[in-house]
């Protein structure tokens, strides 16, 4: 990077490593087959790996501490030594065995070779798991109580900076700073403001920073994404009591505040008025904040700007970002600018280079985290006036030409199809009630119904294969009879042990969102796209570049073959249009609204078909409604506005007599009950294990009439709760639903589980179910 150049910060990067070896490292620990040791050993290759790509890059402000085991807020949670007591920790440093025990849950009597905490003879079930902020992406929920004390008890990010420096790199340490990490905590008593714990937390930041400043450090990055959000004013207040003890505790540190995943808004006045020598703002989500930071900011105040997108895959229009950041530069001068994506690249994958075999055109037009790190060097050469960047430039122009004028990305028989929308397609014939009677006369289930999400383990079996017929090894008949015997297999297995409602265990399918957008139009699948999802659940999410559209039935003949095998309701399963959409890395030329509703009308032409042909109960997931929901409230109704008329668009078309199904992934109701009444499907399904029935509260206070089938069994843990257990926890989803309303499942879809974990969970859970049927 030239010396004229502007600095060029990232915030942080995929942890993943190019060819997932984090989870190969991960998941070798936990099964036992390699050591702490070496597991330690390849996330220090990783970290390397990170820093050495970006400084060839050009990368001038490289972050350390942004790479983690399993989550960063976990990691926060650690070192401040907000570890409950469950899991048996009670000073010196953590083991992983308790670390992962927090992640993932621990069995008694070491199930998992290496899962499970020494001190813990009963298991320790996870802690609960939501999403960060409106990504994909979950974190680890901090637990904290009235009275809780913090000391530092992790040195990761004194460890990990140190480590980069002897590798000759001066790295910007990265914490998740102690307002947002307080904020995204939870407390069993509910009157409880965790906030109220920051004078006994920030002793241990300060702890930090000294020994960071000590060390060298000149800077470092201290994430408050909560500043895009709606906040009080006692949050406010602990923002500026924060930074202004860190500030005057530890003078010798320069601090960069990152906010990120939207505009700081009427939070503006509290950041800048912060003892910081930093801002980092998003100008990908809020644009126009820059305006008003330009006006307020002091005069020695750095700003980082997000002028690249940290969360989608589309190459930047450099001409166009150097048009309108030149008179910025202008404003601020040179040594008051870092250019910087818009939030961590964690978000997106890692190479482009690594994809073969995408349409030529399509990959053109992207960006994974090293070519965006390539477009901010030559925008901050070119910013600078720097001419060896013109052939780069030049390129930028002629792909945002060539996109924008692409006859890919338009499908003559959609716009007729979106224009023919109206309320006979936002609403079932008759309502819930009238339904509900029509449906118990039809089906005839026990109290109680029992059933599953959908998916069932991808065993290492079904992986080969689907590798081997990927590869030419297996032809589509020898790979139809395998999925079918599994399927055949899967479907005996249920019946035998006396589920109600069954499903087919959808081993034909990769993803829930890449099997459908490899039928639809308008979409593109990488080789190598992986984003991280949670500890080592990785996706890759498709790339939604064009029109939407539905070329022939995608589900039709697994769910006909499925339910000739059986005598009892077989659920056809799909994927939604919001959920496709949100895990979906979706153009940026036209309104995400748009999009969602031609994904609606062809998975509503599946879902015709799937009734023509005979299907009884019908699962359209949402499981990513709430995920996209925005950051601001006074933008949530236009999002759920064409979020609801997107499911009624793909759901309304069916008889009172076929029930529609849908289920929701982790999240907080409350905010969104009234649109997931007016979505109206029959049974709604959610995640509530480990929230021990909290969640069901929302559906509590709103008389929600609907039927609902709360978790019962955590998916995420390799744990296997027993009867009792969950028991106990249909007890207290009783004490919040009457029992004509309730379903028996667990809490999600069991393709990540082992079999050796799911058999004998499910056995549980139908045991509980029945248990229930003969006390009741």
């Amino acid at each position: 990077m030239s010396l004229l150049s502007l600095p060029v910060a990232t915030l942080g990067t995929p942890r993943i490593g190019p060819r997932r070896e984090l989870k190969l490292a991960l998941e070798g620990y936990w099964a036992g087959k390699i050591s702490s040791r070496q597991l330690l050993e390849a996330a220090a290759g990783l970290r390397v790996a990170n820093w050495a790509r970006q400084h060839s890059l050009g990368v001038t402000v490289i972050p350390s501490n942004d790479f983690s085991l399993y989550d960063q807020v976990l990691d926060t949670s650690v070192m401040v030594g907000a570890i409950p007591e469950a899991y048996g920790w009670e000073a010196g440093p953590v083991p992983l065995k308790t670390y992962f025990a927090m992640a993932r849950g621990s069995q008694g009597g070491e199930h998992e070779a290496n899962s499970s905490h020494p001190n813990d003879a009963g298991g320790s079930a996870a802690q609960e798991m939501t999403k960060w902020f409106d990504t994909n992406y979950h974190y680890m929920v901090p637990e904290f109580y009235k009275g809780q004390t913090f000391r530092l008890s992790s040195r990761k990010p004194i460890e990990e900076y140190e480590e980069a420096k002897a590798l000759g790199y001066q790295t910007r340490p990265v914490l998740v700073g102690p307002v947002t990490f307080l904020k995204l905590g939870k407390s069993a008593d509910l009157a409880f403001d965790p906030i109220s714990l920051l004078d006994s937390l920030l002793p241990v930041y300060v702890e930090v920073l000294k020994e960071l400043a000590k060390r060298g450090a000149e800077w470092v990055q201290l994430d408050e994404p909560c500043l895009v959000l709606d906040l009080d004013e006692t949050t406010r207040n602990a923002l500026q009591r924060a930074y202004g003890c860190l500030a005057k505790e530890v003078p010798d540190i320069k601090i960069m505040l990152a906010t990120y995943f939207g505009a700081i808004g009427d939070n503006l006045a509290t950041a800048l008025e912060l003892p910081v020598a930093g801002l980092h703002v998003d100008l990908i989500r809020a644009p126009q904040q820059l305006s008003q930071i330009e006006c307020g900011a002091r005069a020695d105040l750095v700003v980082s700007l997000g002028v690249i997108d940290g969360r989608n895959v589309w190459r930047s229009d450099l001409s166009a970002l150097i048009e309108r950041f030149k008179p910025v530069i202008a404003t601020f001068g040179r040594d008051r600018v870092q250019l910087a994506p818009s939030c961590s690249l964690l978000h997106v994958p890692i190479d482009l280079e690594l994809e073969t075999d995408l349409d030529p055109d399509v990959k053109s037009w992207l960006a994974f985290s090293v070519q965006k790190i390539g477009e901010l060097t030559v925008l901050a050469k070119a910013l600078a006036g720097e001419a060896s960047v013109a052939a780069a430039l030049a390129a930028s122009d002629l792909v945002a030409t060539a996109r924008e004028t692409s006859p890919k990305i338009h499908d003559a028989i959609v716009a007729p199809r979106m224009a023919a929308i109206d309320d006979t397609m936002r609403r079932r014939t008759s309502a819930f009630a009238n339904r509900a009677e029509v449906q118990r006369k039809r089906f005839g289930l026990p109290a109680f119904p029992t059933t599953t999400i959908g998916s069932f383990p991808q065993t290492a079996d079904v992986r080969n294969a689907r590798a081997a017929h990927a590869k030419g090894k297996l032809t589509d008949a020898q790979y139809e009879q395998f999925l079918k015997a599994e399927t055949a297999r899967t479907v005996q297995w249920q019946e035998d042990i006396g589920l109600d409602v069954l499903v087919h265990g959808e081993f034909e399918r990769n993803d829930m969102v890449q099997y459908f957008g490899e039928q639809l139009s308008g979409f593109v699948f990488t080789q190598h796209g992986w984003v991280q999802s949670y500890g080592s659940r990785y996706v890759r999410p498709p790339v939604l570049f064009g029109d939407v559209s539905r070329p022939k039935p995608m589900t039709v003949e697994w769910w006909r073959y499925a339910q000739s095998l059986t005598k009892k309701p077989m659920k056809a399963m799909l994927t939604g249009p919001v959920t496709i959409l949100n895990w979906s890395f979706v153009r940026d030329d036209v309104p995400r609204s748009e999009t969602c509703r031609q994904i609606a009308l062809a998975i509503r032409d599946e879902v015709g078909d799937l009734e023509k042909a005979g299907a009884t109960m019908i699962q359209i997931d949402e499981a990513a409604l709430r995920e996209g929901l925005p950051l601001r409230r006074s933008d949530w109704k236009a999002y759920l506005d064409w979020a609801v008329e997107s499911f009624h668009i793909c759901s309304c078309g069916v008889a009172d007599a076929t029930q529609i199904h849908t289920h929701m992934c982790y999240s907080e109701f409350n905010a969104i009950i009234d649109a997931i009444a007016a979505m109206d499907a029959d049974v709604i399904s959610i995640e509530t294990s480990r929230s021990k029935m909290e969640l069901l509260d929302a559906f509590t206070a709103f008389k929600y009439p609907n039927d609902i089938g709360p978790g019962v069994y955590d998916i995420h843990s390799p744990r296997v709760p027993e009867a009792t257990e969950i028991g106990d926890l249909i007890a207290l989803a009783r004490q919040r639903l009457s029992d004509s309303q309730l379903w028996i499942n667990p809490d999600c879809g069991l393709k990540t589980r082992k079999w050796e974990e799911v058999r004998p969970a499910l056995v549980n859970m139908v045991a509980a179910a029945r248990e229930l049927r003969k006390a009741s």
